[in-house]
């Protein structure tokens, strides 16, 4: 026999979008077990009505996380939304642990009463966020890969965006973006001389994707051009000196 305050926490976790096998995992206990009790126990309500599932729709009331998490999700997040399986992931390379931990801090701060952990992958860290509300919130989510479809931010998005628009971009750089030193020659006097300047590159193969990073980057004075590799223009660059200080000021690199 299962105390009841087990056998209710993993009925919260299973309203809050879990998987049964998930939970079956987490906790030890089989997934017969669990399919039993959301039968014969009396259902646990389910995670409270999100903002836009609200009678008169209302935008997130954290708008600077959420403009940074839109911008994450939009670089290397996805939305799961199937019977039982509703979640949002974010995948972090684990050369930056500290963007990890904002990742993790951004999600919780836009849905503080989700379940949310951590799965280790080669390389790379996927944070998830258990929720049915999340293809609420990202309604971007679809079918297939990003850049195979329209990405278009609805009216309240385009709000919030407007009106955070560097924690969007922050998003957006800390997943698809990243700071490099260039460098170059030139001669001087008659001798080469090597010069490094910063420069920040973002990276996409949504040509939607793309179109919003650029646009924000117009509204905050940030000059920007696009940068062929290959065939396909995939590549935003920020090389001048006060955009590149504007970037840095706001977002800096990757940690």
């Amino acid at each position: 026999m299962y105390a009841l305050e087990t056998r209710k926490r993993a009925l919260t976790l299973v309203s809050q979008g879990r998987s049964l096998n998930s939970v079956s995992r987490e906790m030890g206990i089989s997934r017969h077990a669990i399919s039993t009790w959301l039968i014969r126990i009396a259902p646990i309500p389910r995670s409270p009505a999100c903002v836009r599932c609200a009678p008169t729709p209302e935008p997130p009331p954290d708008g600077a996380a959420y403009a940074y998490v839109l911008g994450l999700y939009l670089g290397d997040g996805h939305v799961m939304s199937k019977p039982r399986q509703h979640h949002l992931t974010i995948t972090c390379a684990d050369a930056w642990p500290g963007l990890i931990d904002e990742a993790e801090a951004g999600i919780s701060r836009v849905m503080p009463s989700a379940a949310i952990s951590r799965r280790q992958k080669q390389g790379c860290t996927d944070v998830k966020s258990f929720s049915i509300h999340w293809a609420c919130l990202l309604p971007q989510h679809g079918p297939g890969k990003k850049h195979d479809r329209d990405i278009r931010l609805e009216a309240w998005q385009r709000a919030i965006v407007d009106t955070y628009p560097w924690e969007f971009i922050r998003g957006l750089v800390h997943s698809d973006g990243c700071r490099i030193t260039n460098w170059t020659t030139r001669v001087v006097a008659g001798e080469r001389k090597r010069y490094e300047y910063p420069r920040y590159f973002f990276t996409n193969k949504s040509a939607d994707i793309r179109r919003l990073y650029a646009e924000t980057l117009d509204k905050v004075g940030v000059e920007w051009r696009a940068v062929r590799r290959g065939s396909e223009t995939l590549n935003i660059s920020v090389a001048r000196r006060a955009s590149v200080a504007l970037m840095d000021k706001h977002i800096g690199p990757k940690y």
